[in-house]
């Protein structure tokens, strides 16, 4: 009964957000809800609702500060260097940025957390797809695929599961993939290329003489959401350099941000010289990602306090201050309540114990004659599981059941645990609505999870499929 109800609570909240029949933020949080009023759970509801927000409470608390620090930095304009050498190199070539794209984002997740990849990557580059026009669903689809493959370093979570649920250690369970995972990174550069010769093809049937506009502005109804932009830069390249200019070029926008208050009498704090800031900016953003690497603090509490310093020094009165917070704070809001609402799902179908029943429920449909190929029928399967369970579920409450049925066959656990990390919540997790990073992926590049979905789901899956060909080329389990 509960099993049934649980798959029957993901398969309608993924119908509907694909669909577009109600939103993500509505979906996730009545969905569960109705499901324990269902089970005979109403009692015990807001214990299991509260215990699910209290999980998430770090993340959401992490995302606030650290969207409000990024669209301060973007704001001030410290990622401008890397925008104009990202054009520079590119040539306008939305290809070669798609690319680069891939590039940075699997650079960036070596450190093999999700939301400090999300946040770095689209914050970077986010702007410069806004210039060239390029379909935002391709930031965040590419971004998805680099992640995902990165997911599965030993320091990475489903990797650290896998190891503690079949006590394993990394030569064991990460090694063997290693090459499997070579094979992963070239397939991401190969489908970054391909999307990016597709956006460049859909840029070029635009007009070419219409001027640029936000790529990310409207809410097209088509998969590709085309913006109305084309190639050319000049229109928007003006406001970019504008948003610095000094007292000189616009005295009366700098002066008033300037100004802590109005009026004659009014003392007005003297700007800061553009080059030691945008320096000081740099290296408090440096300082930032080596605590973050180095998990010298909580996450929440470095973004608390880098954001509490950036903002003293970039805007020092409270008015200036109180202007950057009703800038961002429909973007903030728009994140943090995702996540949230995520929260309330997860509650419901752990304290519930729905996801003990699915998994349970999974395990018992396995024919005992596909035991001998369990590791391979485990890859597959993989990545788009990680839709309906999240990574405690699978690598503490379906992984051990399936090794051990592995194991009677004579198949290594080992195995088992390697098939799983080619794609449960690593290749999976960026477009699980069970992980709070998913939504900080869509929520920064400003599409919607169905749309994402829709748009990377087949590549993504396609990266689980070339890695598990990959595995059993190199021998890391038996066909």
């Amino acid at each position: 009964m509960l099993a049934a109800l649980g798959f029957a609570t993901i398969a309608v909240l993924l119908v509907l957000t694909m669909t577009k029949r109600a939103s993500v933020l509505v979906a996730l949080i009545l969905l569960p809800v109705l499901a324990a009023l269902i089970g005979g759970f109403a009692g015990d509801l807001g214990g299991f609702i509260l215990g699910g927000l209290s999980k998430v409470a770090p993340t959401g608390i992490m995302i606030a500060f650290a969207v409000l620090y990024f669209s301060l930095m973007v704001d001030a304009g410290l990622f401008d260097p890397l925008i104009r050498g990202l054009l520079r190199v590119a040539r306008g070539d939305p290809l070669r940025i798609t690319v680069a794209t891939a590039v940075l984002t699997l650079c960036v997740a070596l450190d093999g957390d999700g939301a400090s990849t999300f946040l770095i990557t689209v914050s970077a580059l986010l702007p410069v797809y806004k210039k060239l026009g390029m379909n935002p669903l391709v930031l965040s689809g590419v971004v998805c695929l680099g992640a995902g493959v990165m997911n599965m370093v030993p320091w990475g979570g489903p990797t650290v599961r896998a190891m503690a649920a079949l006590k394993l250690d990394s030569s064991e369970v990460f090694n063997p993939v290693l090459p499997a995972m070579a094979f992963g990174v070239v397939w991401v550069l190969v489908a970054s290329y391909l999307l990016g010769r597709r956006e460049r093809n859909r840029l070029a049937a635009l007009s070419p003489q219409g001027p640029a506009t936000d790529g990310c502005e409207g809410d097209d109804e088509r998969d590709d959401r085309e913006p109305a932009a084309s190639t050319t830069l000049t229109a928007t390249t003006e406001p970019e350099s504008s948003r610095h200019a000094t007292p000189a070029t616009a005295d009366g926008e700098r002066q008033t941000l300037r100004a802590p208050g109005y009026g004659p009498g009014t003392v007005r704090v003297p700007p800061l010289r553009r080059t030691w800031l945008n320096v000081f900016n740099l290296l408090l953003t440096v300082a930032l990602v080596v605590c973050l690497i180095q998990e010298m603090m909580p996450l929440p509490v470095l973004f608390v306090l880098g954001f509490a310093i950036a903002v003293l020094v970039n805007h020092p009165t409270w008015e200036q201050q109180q202007a950057l917070l009703d800038k961002h704070a429909k973007s903030v809001v728009l994140v943090t309540t995702m996540i949230f609402a995520a929260g309330v799902l997860t509650g419901i179908l752990t304290g519930t114990r729905m996801i003990d029943e699915m998994a349970e429920a999974l395990v018992s449909v396995v024919p005992d004659s596909f035991g001998s190929h369990l590791p391979v029928a485990v890859a597959v399967t993989a990545m788009p599981l990680s839709l309906v369970f999240t990574p405690d579920a699978y690598y503490f409450g379906v992984l051990p059941v399936l090794a051990e049925t592995a194991h009677g066959f004579g198949t290594d656990p080992a195995e088992v645990a390697r098939a799983a990390i080619l794609g449960q919540m690593t290749t999976g997790f960026p477009l699980s609505p069970l992980t709070a990073s998913t939504f900080i992926l869509v929520g920064m590049s400003g599409v919607s999870l169905g749309e994402h979905q829709r748009f990377i789901f087949r590549w993504a899956f396609g990266t689980t499929l070339v890695m598990t060909a990959g595995a059993l080329l190199t021998g890391a389990f038996p066909l």
